[in-house]
């Protein structure tokens, strides 16, 4: 157990410092670090931590709620029920690296390129502003990337003025209600992880979209449903 603690604790801190170098930083990588540094500590002090009960108690109850949660987010990102015959797809947002998508965004936008092979008529939503870490919106370089791929330029409306979940959906909504007065059907692509807690915000703002979910590269999964579970978390807390 003292030697796995340690191999996981390592291959943990090695997952955050590939993130820290592939993608801007955040909190999720932070997190990461954190608790890697926290499994290595536990491995290498193993046999005199494990005599403290309640701190041997509070691990593996912290670790079965990590691996039950995390499930959870994977499945539900997995069972996509677009019906591919929308109006319109929204592309989630996120970071890009100057003016480059990152590898995560990248899988939205495959996605996207893959339903409009399929149902080439639908509008689709580029959404996200631009970071402190960006030198473009997120939007352009999304666009960039779909035309890139062979999408034409007069399928695609970008949204540039959200900095976060909630606000993709509802300056996307405000452009959509514009172009479509008589309403729409909706889908989101964004990355397994983060397909719960994005339906229940594009809810929130009054859409009722179908989602597909995206999968996630292997090197930022911890990063991600790491990150992804506290801000569900804050979410149920401190709900808006």
């Amino acid at each position: 157990m003292k030697r796995g603690l340690i191999i996981i604790g390592a291959v943990l801190l090695i997952s955050a410092v590939i993130s820290a170098i592939v993608s801007n930083f955040h909190f999720g990588i932070a997190a990461l670090g954190g608790f890697s540094v926290a499994v290595l500590a536990y491995g290498r002090f193993w046999y005199e931590l494990n005599r403290i009960k309640w701190l041997r108690m509070a691990v593996i109850g912290i670790c079965f709620i990590l691996i039950l949660f995390s499930g959870f987010l994977a499945v539900y990102g997995n069972l996509d029920n677009a019906q591919y015959d929308e109006d319109v797809v929204i592309i989630l947002g996120a970071g890009i690296r100057g003016e480059e998508v990152s590898s995560t965004l990248a899988r939205r936008l495959d996605e996207a390129v893959k339903y409009h092979g399929k149902n080439p008529k639908a509008v689709l939503v580029v959404s996200g502003g631009m970071g402190s870490q960006e030198r473009i919106t997120e939007a352009l370089a999304m666009e960039r990337y779909l035309i890139a791929k062979g999408i034409p330029a007069g399928q695609i409306i970008k949204e540039e003025k959200s900095t976060s979940t909630y606000e993709n959906f509802l300056f996307s909504g405000e452009l959509l209600k514009q172009k479509f007065p008589q309403g729409c059907s909706i889908a989101f692509i964004t990355n397994d992880f983060h397909v719960y807690r994005a339906e229940r915000i594009a809810r929130s703002t009054g859409i009722d979209a179908r989602r597909i979910g995206a999968n996630t590269p292997w090197y930022t999964i911890a990063v991600n449903y790491l990150r992804e579970m506290a801000a569900n978390i804050k979410a149920w807390v401190f709900p808006a």
